[in-house]
């Protein structure tokens, strides 16, 4: 075995072994302490997954399509053909990182605080298993080994929300629930669909179609893209994210947001495009439009809400649309929005929740209208918020600038009048975006303290500012060096391009 392949394996025996260890650990505070150990390595086994086996550097009409840095391949159930394949490369290491440090932060962050509803070391041991299936998710390369780590998140996040969220837990879990499983049902038809046309579960062999028949490849991308919808989640199959996020502790909430939902637009990138490319070009303008009514819609009701966290949910709806509109111009710039867009929403929504939860806990209230004056009382709290904030809308020279311009351009790059409206579009949704923020800020931070802010004290734990630091140096680093995701993506991407436009 190489040291590449001993990593991979690393990555996901350490949280899954962390997970046993914690639940086994009978005093509390001492299995949490196991738990972020496990997260701690988990992040060390990730980062060196990005050295070695990149010497290719452009795409080739004789070479496959998906080239990891490092795989790990071995029989799993030989009767089936099915393969233990998993692989690492440009497209999927960074989520992997991301996953990594978003636990480990959450795991940390519970040394310092546990919601009320459940024993501290339960909570520990379910962020692990999910970690599990996500990172699980992200390396898979067999297409059914894929589907199996993409269900084992459902139901430790169902019971990270049923157990340590809000009063309304239960029915926000419940939904949850129903619609990934849901969406499960569409992924295990669209795998059948293409496993039994192409005779292989492979993703390295499928990508490019596998000389799937045209309609075969319409069905299954159909099947695929809707099950992705569900999971990223994109309008109109977001009716779920807002309960979840709402009613979820924080921990929960930075999980799902941060990397969860970037499982879905991880398959629709990987799984979808790449198996299924001529279904990718027939829905291409279907998949444009609902990208900019999900960013116009998202930033419009985002303007109504009257709650920071189902503002923060329903942000999510239209950032997932810009995602969505980059994969659907099918361009190496478009996909490259994308992404950028899947790593920067990850930092700057996941801080994001950190800092609402915070808030919330102070002041026992997420509602807008209690909370104002912030800066008056908590200006490190209020200064981080507004920085999270704007970093969010889109200022350049932070993370979240550049996935959506780069979809803007995209969609413009690609001309034609349906196109070039799209881009206007989503140019339109992105000062929208600002706009809501901005109401945020100003109903939060300025005017005088409400009885709910006077009672806030100026200072900041110190696990707070463990759990926030690395995501505001991350959303700095990335907005003023790209290439940080670009540079790694660039070959892989080209890659992809290559067999989707063939």
């Amino acid at each position: 075995m190489t040291f590449g392949q001993g990593l991979l394996v690393a990555v996901l025996a350490v949280p899954a072994l962390g997970a046993v260890a914690v639940a086994a650990t009978p005093r509390d505070r001492a299995a949490r302490l196991v738990g972020t150990v496990a997260a701690a390595l988990t992040l060390l086994a990730a980062v060196p997954l990005v050295f070695g086996g990149r010497g290719w550097v452009a795409w080739s009409a004789d070479a496959p399509a998906v080239r990891p840095w490092h795989q790990l391949d071995l029989p799993w159930v030989p009767g089936l053909e099915l393969r233990f394949h998993l692989g690492v490369d440009g497209i999927s290491w960074p989520l992997v990182v991301l996953t990594a440090l978003l636990t480990l932060l959450c795991c940390a962050y519970t040394m310092w605080r546990v919601p009320g509803g459940g024993s501290g070391r339960a909570l520990v041991a379910l962020l692990l298993v999910v970690e599990v299936g996500i990172l699980g998710t992200f390396l898979a390369l067999d297409l059914v080994l894929f589907f199996l780590f993409f269900e084992v998140v459902l139901l430790p996040m169902y019971a990270i929300i049923a157990g340590w969220g809000g009063a309304d837990r239960r029915r926000a879990a419940r939904k949850f629930a129903l619609y990934t499983l849901f969406g499960s049902v569409l992924l295990l038809v669209g795998v059948y669909v293409v496993v039994a046309a192409a005779g292989t579960a492979d993703l390295v062999t499928l990508t490019g179609g596998a000389g799937m028949s045209r309609g075969t490849q319409l069905a299954a991308f159909t099947l695929l893209a809707l099950a992705f919808a569900v999971k990223s989640p994109l309008w109109p199959l977001h009716s779920w994210l807002p309960d979840a996020h709402t009613q979820a502790p924080t921990v929960g909430s930075v999980v799902l947001a941060g990397v969860l939902l970037k499982m879905g637009t991880y398959g629709l990138i990987r799984v979808a495009v790449g198996v299924a490319p001529e279904g990718a070009r027939w829905a291409a303008p279907v998949l444009g439009v609902l990208a900019v009514a999900a960013i116009l819609i998202g930033s419009l009701v985002c303007l109504a809400q009257s709650d920071v966290k189902r503002l923060i949910a329903y942000s999510s709806v239209g950032h997932m649309g810009f995602v969505l509109l980059g994969v659907a111009t099918l361009t190496a710039t478009g996909i490259q929005a994308a992404l950028i867009g899947n790593v920067a929403h990850g930092v700057i929504t996941g801080l994001l929740f950190f800092l609402a939860g915070a808030v919330k806990d102070r002041t026992g209230t997420g509602t807008l209208a209690e909370l104002s004056g912030l800066r008056e009382t908590a200006p490190r709290l209020a200064g981080l918020l507004a920085f999270a904030a704007i970093a969010s809308l889109g200022l350049p020279g932070l993370a979240g600038f550049w996935g959506e311009a780069f979809a803007v351009i995209a969609a413009v790059q690609v001309g034609g009048p349906l196109w070039t409206t799209l881009g206007v579009l989503a140019a339109v949704g992105g000062a929208l975006t600002a706009a809501y923020f901005l109401r945020l800020l100003r109903q939060v931070t300025h005017n005088r303290p409400s009885p709910a802010v006077g009672r806030v004290g100026p200072g900041l734990a110190g696990a707070e500012l463990t759990a926030w630091v690395p995501l505001v140096l991350l959303a700095l680093a990335i907005g003023l060096a790209p290439t940080l995701v670009l540079g790694v993506a660039e070959a892989p991407v080209d890659a992809l391009i290559g067999v989707v436009s063939r």
